[in-house]
């Protein structure tokens, strides 16, 4: 059984459909014995999301909340063909961690688009850490492909626990495909609940399910060991000239 230390894709009342306080939110990781939370609030382009400024307001935001370390990240949506991000460069790098997502609710693009070249395009900003949602049966892309670009460009491709429940119908034998094809290629994985209500933090049992039926090692999981998920949270920092 693997051990998640951190819950790095979390959603507060920030987000505007979403349910709990960062107070209500670490108290919960307390209890479930959690050493790190990241919030990963949306992006000006969701519905109800928080305005730019939000994302300029880094020095307000807590490092430690009890025993609780803190991590001050977005989940940035992809809007169009040409891969556009809602959050500018100056925006990604006062934060802590990038996560790129597409959303429905957001993207503007074609619905027949080439997801695969988009999503692409968009890893090449040096600011995005974390693929998320990657086997949404919505936005179809080429596995083998785009985990080869995040192994290339050192991101961590998100296997997200609310997909096999909640959200994105379908998705259960695509992310164990992407699971394999991350095995098979090197690269690392993380995993996270996408709690949107403080109860759901630290809940990816279904995640962990998934990568116990592979025997995905440990070793590539990078919120398995506090080592490791340090290692990685501080390569994330030294992009934006700073570290823990």
């Amino acid at each position: 059984m693997y051990q998640i230390v951190g819950d790095l894709h979390i959603h507060s009342i920030v987000s505007g459909h979403a349910f709990s306080t960062i107070r209500e939110i670490a108290m919960v990781a307390q209890q479930k014995n959690l050493q790190y939370i990241g919030l990963a609030e949306h992006g000006p382009s969701m519905p109800g999301g928080p305005a730019p400024i939000y994302f300029e307001a880094r020095g307000h935001f807590p490092k430690k909340i009890d025993n609780i370390e803190l991590f001050f990240g977005a989940e940035i949506d992809i809007l169009d063909e040409n891969s556009t991000l809602d959050l500018d460069n100056q925006s990604l790098k006062k934060i802590d961690f990038g996560i790129v997502s597409f959303h429905p609710q957001v993207y503007r693009g074609e619905i027949r688009s080439d997801y695969t070249s988009i999503l692409i395009k968009a890893l090449e900003n040096t600011y995005i850490n974390i693929i998320a949602h990657l086997g949404n049966p919505r936005y179809p892309v080429n596995y083998p492909l785009v985990v080869e670009k995040a192994v290339e460009f050192n991101q961590v491709i998100e296997i997200n626990n609310s997909s096999f429940g909640v959200s994105r119908k379908g998705s259960l034998e695509n992310c164990k495909m992407i699971a394999q094809e991350v095995k098979k290629q090197g690269g690392y994985i993380i995993v996270t609940s996408d709690a949107h209500y403080s109860e759901e933090v630290g809940d990816y049992q279904l995640a962990l399910n998934l990568l116990e039926s592979i025997d995905f090692p440990e070793d590539y999981i990078i919120n398995a060991s506090s080592i490791r998920f340090r290692s990685f949270m501080n390569s994330f920092l030294k992009i934006r000239g700073r570290e823990i």
